[in-house]
């Protein structure tokens, strides 16, 4: 069946713009965070001369509490009751506790030793990412919420990941901006001075989801929440019987194979960009420029600044295609021409022309800008297909163990980049004197692995059967078997 749009979105369905942009703001803050913890984290090593290894501990170690607290959170929340819903108040609370907890993990006293400095932002940081979580998890799960509609899901995505991407703009400059004499004696000073400003951006704007979104299918879920704990009562503990629904869930979960072909999709497009993140920069330093490192930094600037920007123009074009062609056939064509970025590179990566390394920087933002506008809006539909087998609604649940998928990818990623870089090589001793060989795997490895692996993640979606019309079909089903007059269901444009 065709993928062009069969129906047009309700009135009842479409989300007015400012509750997109609020929705979004929760990205932004989401963002914010994870971009100023992963680089701030350099003041342990240059401001307070703590050993590069022990501040790459403190950078991985608190995530992987993740692979317990990112579940365990999307269970909690899709099992609440409250007069304020499932998501709101985890929301509310958990963006002023991240707030609190961020701006005094960096009050770093000073004279200390490299033992307390570590142990101190090892237990700050743990704190930290549990109220992270707390916030992030339940606003995830709650755009998944906001609408039933398929488009209108893809076209709130979209506002949200161009809100989102507003917090990469500002982050590369915190480094510089901590460093200020103007307001600062030295960076450590900056670094504390700074996290009190996000601290307050982040509860201000934080809170803004839980106060004005709402949650549309609240009532709906908790009923599903009782008849499912009646059933699973049989003379078991309350806590056991938790414990043992959240292992249920979790493997329920893992188990739904249109759920597993998003997570392989998106762990092949962002990892294989993640593990050969570092390579661009190699490659244009001792292969386009022989060497000279200034001039290579002046140029992956230009080529970053300019794909920075096209990542705005791309969310735009890919929302607007996933609501014309349908989402699958949006992410190929996404997918696609960020596989021709990629193999242009083999080209364009040229000593004799460089500025043509400017020209796949465009084509390559359509990878993670169409990855992490599409996504969201197809979990947001496996959801409901999900209800309709269990008669249970689990966007938590969903949500939680898609990123941790993610961020578990990318530091897999990320370790084994250096080792692919050792397998090249690579000798920084040797300057712009590498081998014939390092350079050709150096290049071999930037431009094709991501390309590979982008072309699987293709060959991964092309099963997945949630078109339009199935998700209308879903629609229909779930509402005639809610009895929910409230639910309008839109017909064929």
């Amino acid at each position: 069946m065709s993928e062009a749009s069969l129906y047009e979105t309700a009135p009842e369905d479409r989300i007015p713009f400012a509750q997109k942009l609020i929705y979004g703001l929760g990205a932004f803050v989401n963002n914010l965070l994870a971009a100023a913890i992963g680089g701030m984290v350099i003041v342990l090593n240059l401001g307070l001369g703590m050993n590069p290894a022990l501040v790459g501990l403190l950078g991985a170690l608190p995530r992987l509490t993740d692979a317990i607290t990112d579940p365990l959170m999307g269970y909690i929340s899709d099992n609440t009751r409250s007069r304020w819903g499932r998501r709101r108040p985890y929301i509310f609370v958990g963006a002023i506790v991240a707030g609190i907890v961020f701006a005094l993990l960096w009050q770093l006293p000073r004279g200390q030793s490299e033992s307390f400095y570590f142990w101190y932002f090892l237990i700050g940081s743990l704190i930290f990412y549990l109220g992270y979580t707390v916030f992030a998890t339940p606003w995830v799960a709650l755009g998944y919420e906001l609408t039933p509609d398929y488009h209108e899901r893809t076209r709130l995505m979209g506002v949200q990941n161009f809100v989102g991407q507003l917090a990469y703009v500002v982050a590369p400059w915190f480094l510089l901006f901590m460093q200020s004499k103007t307001y600062f004696d030295d960076m450590v000073d900056g670094a504390a001075g700074l996290a009190i400003i996000i601290a307050v951006v982040t509860i201000i704007i934080g809170i803004m989801p839980a106060i004005f979104l709402r949650e549309r299918f609240k009532h709906i879920a908790e009923a599903e929440v009782v008849e499912h704990l009646e059933e699973a009562n049989g003379g078991k503990s309350v806590v056991l019987r938790s414990i043992l629904d959240f292992f249920k869930a979790f493997a329920a979960t893992l188990k739904f194979k249109p759920f597993l072909k998003l997570c392989a999709a998106t762990f092949l497009v962002f990892n294989g960009f993640m593990l050969i993140s570092s390579f661009q920069f190699y490659v244009i330093i001792y292969y386009v420029f022989g060497g000279d490192k200034v001039l290579g930094a002046e140029y992956a600037g230009y080529a970053g600044t300019l794909g920075a920007i096209s990542a705005f123009v791309v969310i735009f074009i890919v929302t607007w295609m996933g609501t014309k062609i349908g989402k699958r056939r949006a992410f190929f064509v996404a997918i696609g021409i960020s596989m021709v970025g990629y193999a242009l590179k083999w080209v364009c990566y040229n000593p004799e022309m460089p500025l043509l390394l400017l020209l796949p920087a465009p084509l390559l933002a359509f990878g993670l800008g169409g990855l992490f506008t599409l996504m969201p809006s197809m979990i947001a539909d496996v959801v409901d297909m999900d209800e309709l087998e269990t008669n249970e609604r689990r966007e938590g649940m969903y949500g939680s163990i898609f990123w941790w998928v993610v961020k578990l990818g990318m530091a897999a990623a990320l370790a084994a980049g250096g080792f692919l870089l050792n397998a090249t090589g690579f000798d920084v001793a040797l300057e712009g004197n590498q081998t014939e060989n390092t350079i050709l795997l150096m290049r071999l490895f930037d431009a094709f692995v991501p390309f590979i692996a982008s072309g699987v993640a293709i060959w991964a979606i092309a099963t997945f059967s949630i078109t339009e019309a199935r998700a209308h079909e879903i629609r229909q089903e779930l509402e005639r078997r809610r009895g929910d007059p409230n639910e309008p269901i839109a017909e064929p444009a």
